[in-house]
């Protein structure tokens, strides 16, 4: 059991604005009311290479969360949305071409998930209550409108998503542009 008169700790988040991993992490601290001191981490830098991050981190990867110097959350697994593949692909291809094939992926992504969801979706993905399978598909969405400009015309399940998710202040907070390393040409 901790010692009462021991001081907590502040929750670190060290987060990447962009990161759709950082931005579900962002999501659940917001849900359970939870302050954390937000460290930017700029993936485009090679931030997350230092070694300073490797010594947290070793793969490199955000959001890294720190409580009481144990790791909690460590993933970066999607990806059409991971930077390191991104990179990848536009080395072998155009930045047109990386584009094009995103957009492809996230579209037959998103068409199954159309089909998936359509005999559970309440208010939210899986019910009238938001569970982790919005913390999941809020990001994603979030990002293949604003970062791959998919049109949603042809998801109106995941639109309508969209539209309750956006009105939910955990869920605001926690979006990319909201972020205090955001640049400021995305900040709305």
């Amino acid at each position: 059991m901790a010692d009462e008169k021991t001081p907590k700790q502040k929750l670190k988040l060290y987060s990447y604005w962009r990161s759709s991993c950082s931005c579900r992490v962002r999501i659940a601290l917001n849900f359970k009311g939870l302050q954390y001191e937000y460290i930017p981490v700029n993936l485009v830098k090679g931030e997350q290479f230092s070694p300073e991050f490797t010594e947290l981190n070793p793969i490199g990867y955000v959001p890294q969360s720190i409580y009481q110097a144990a790791n909690i959350v460590s993933s970066s697994i999607q990806p059409l949305q991971n930077l390191a593949v991104l990179k990848y692909i536009e080395e072998k291809v155009s930045a047109d071409e990386k584009l094009s094939w995103a957009t492809c992926h996230i579209t037959k992504g998103f068409q199954a998930l159309e089909k998936l969801l359509k005999d559970h979706a309440g208010r939210y993905a899986t019910g009238d209550e938001v569970f982790l399978a919005d913390l999941f598909l809020a990001p994603q969405i979030h990002g293949a409108i604003k970062r791959f400009n998919i049109d949603m015309v042809q998801f109106p399940l995941l639109s309508r998503l969209n539209d309750a998710y956006v009105e939910l202040l955990p869920f605001q907070d926690a979006m990319p542009e909201k972020q205090p390393d955001a640049p400021p040409s995305v900040v709305s």
